[in-house]
Parts: structure tokens; C-alpha cells; sequence
């Protein structure tokens, strides 16, 4: 809990997010995963009855949807792998009752393969998928209190699976003051929570969202796991709402988006130049992963204060979750 109650970090020397163009298209209200392979988006809506990826154009306009009749549980996030297979991470579950999660690889043409997976440790709600340059799904989880786990499979997925998951990495985040965010909860776990994630298309940087904010980490030779034991750099993308969705395009801007018809899709200009792996590159801090910035101010003075708030706002989470079950 100590992570989520600590004061806020010293503000980010990013650039602002600038709109690249707004969703306006009915059918992506719930916009909750992102990819892009520069030419084109693709956009994914929290949930759904079957597998759907929408087909974007620089303008944000629908030019196709990619279908699939598969009726998946709740997917959250997406990754676009180099041979162009678009990844759905089906891993949502905020009442914590799923027995096996999956991932589903979508071809451009609508062909699926199902993977399930479980967890080692029973039932998590996750909503951020990273996927390595070669291939490797990691899912990091959206954790209320305590620290957010990163878990990857146990060796080669196998379809229908399941394939049981092992926990690489652990990640912990300050509450930052980047205003936006769900208004049904608190401000501070709206901070905090892992709504997204994306890798650079080189694989030599990694990127984990908030509702609120982007941490993006340094990761030369494309290890994840070694990645997120380096202090990131962290990028605000105040005022999206129920900001969920990420990515990179391959020439290093940063997209980010928000779920709502009208809101728009960002864009951060070269930002894999923010971090520099080619200095991490020769220094490897070991130890646990702590997306964290160093605060000078004590933390004992807000510790009661913090922790009310906090476990009134994960009721609050629990009992006003929209999400499916």
C-alpha cells in the first residue's frame, strides 16, 4: 500500500500530448486498446460479443473492421505483431472470478487461435499487454492496492492451452497529480491503476499507462523484465477521462486515447527519445521493478488520510465497476 500513498513526483519535462484527430464513429464508445503500423490504427472496445478491431485512417475515420465470431469474456488491450497478427488480450475481470484468461491472435484476414491462460496465484483484473520483439506476451495487472504484477507464459503458448503464466516482475507507481481519470473513485487510484500498455517497434522501449499518466522504460536489448527495473520516464496525459489505450507507431510517437464517442486520439512526437537505452544499456539496477520517481517530502503526514481514502475509493471501485462479469 506504501506505494499508492506517497506524495506526488516532481512534474515530467515531456512535451503535451496533441490531438491527432477524434474518434466520432458510434461504434468504438469504449475505446480500450491501440495499435499502429504507421500507416493505419487499430482500435479495440473494452468488452464485446465477438473479437472486432477497427481499422483507422490518420483521420480517425473507420476505413474496415477486422471480425471474428469468437465471443471472447472481456477484452482490454491490443498489440500488433511484427508479422502483422493483431494480439487481444482477453484478461479483464474486475470481480476476480475467472478461472482461465486468453489471448487471441486475430490475422487481417478475421482467422483466430485462442490461447488460455492461468495465473499461479489465482483470479487477477488485467487490462495491459506488452509484447516483446520476439513475441513474448507479458500481462501486467490493474491492482487497486499494492503493487501491479507482470506475468508471462511458462514456456510456448499452446491453442486452446491452458498454458499457466509464472510472475516475472512486480511495479509500483506514485500518485501523481495529472488531472482526468474516472470520477468515481478517488483521484489517487486513478493514478495508479495499469490501464495499458504498448512496446516500441524496435522493442527498445516499453510503455505502461495510468488512467492519468505514461511511464516509458528504457529496454536496449529488448528484455521486458530487465526493462522495468530501470526508473521511467514519466509522461502526463492529463484530462482523458477513462483514459485505457497506448501505443507506439514506428517512428516513436507516442498515441494515447481515451474511452468515448468524441474524444480524441494524441500523439506525442518522438517519444521513445525521452529514454535512453543506450545508457541503460551498460547499467542494470537489479531487484524489484518500481516505476516510481524519488519524493523529498515525508510521507508519515498523509499515511492516514491516504489510506481511508484509498480503501473507500476500492469499494467504491468494486461496486460501481461497469465492466462485464
Amino acid at each position: 500500500m506504501a506505494a499508492l500513498l506517497l506524495c506526488a513526483p516532481a512534474a515530467s519535462a515531456a512535451p503535451d500530448p496533441v490531438d491527432r484527430c477524434k474518434v466520432t464513429d458510434k461504434n468504438i464508445n469504449e475505446l480500450s486498446g491501440l495499435a499502429s503500423d504507421g500507416t493505419r490504427m487499430y482500435a479495440i472496445n473494452d468488452g464485446g460479443t465477438k473479437l472486432t478491431v477497427f481499422v483507422l485512417d490518420k483521420n480517425c475515420k473507420v476505413e474496415k473492421t477486422i471480425t471474428n465470431k469468437t465471443d471472447p469474456y472481456d477484452v482490454e488491450d491490443l498489440a500488433l505483431a511484427p508479422d502483422g497478427t493483431l494480439w487481444l488480450e482477453d484478461a479483464g475481470d474486475n470481480n476476480k472470478n475467472r478461472e482461465t484468461i486468453a489471448l487471441h491472435a486475430l490475422t487481417k484476414d478475421g482467422k483466430a487461435t485462442l490461447y488460455r491462460l492461468t495465473y499461479p496465484d489465482g483470479a487477477h483484473d488485467t487490462e495491459a499487454l506488452l509484447l516483446d520483439k520476439k513475441g513474448v506476451p507479458y500481462l501486467v495487472t490493474k491492482t487497486p492496492l499494492g503493487s501491479a504484477q507482470v506475468f508471462r507464459p511458462d514456456g510456448n503458448l499452446t491453442s486452446p492451452g491452458p498454458t499457466k503464466l509464472v510472475q516475472v516482475a512486480s511495479v509500483d507507481f506514485q500518485t501523481t497529480e495529472t488531472p482526468g481519470g474516472p470520477t468515481k473513485v478517488p483521484h489517487a487510484i486513478d493514478t495508479v491503476l495499469v490501464t495499458g500498455g504498448a512496446v516500441s517497434a524496435d522493442g527498445t522501449v516499453i510503455a505502461l499507462r495510468t488512467y492519468t499518466d505514461a511511464y516509458l522504460y528504457s529496454a536496449p536489448d529488448g528484455d521486458v523484465v530487465a526493462a522495468l527495473k530501470r526508473q521511467p520516464v514519466r509522461v502526463p496525459l492529463p484530462n482523458e477521462p477513462q483514459g485505457e489505450a497506448i501505443a507506439f507507431e514506428p517512428d516513436g510517437t507516442l498515441l494515447s486515447a481515451s474511452e468515448g464517442v468524441g474524444t480524441p486520439i494524441r500523439a506525442i512526437a518522438n517519444a521513445t527519445a525521452l529514454v535512453n537505452p543506450a545508457a541503460d544499456k551498460a547499467e542494470d539496477r537489479g531487484g524489484t521493478a518500481a516505476a516510481t520517481e524519488k519524493s523529498a517530502l515525508p510521507l508519515w503526514p498523509i499515511v492516514g488520510v491516504g489510506a481511508a481514502v484509498i480503501v473507500g475509493g476500492f469499494v467504491l471501485y468494486r461496486l460501481l465497476s461497469r465492466r462485464r462479469s
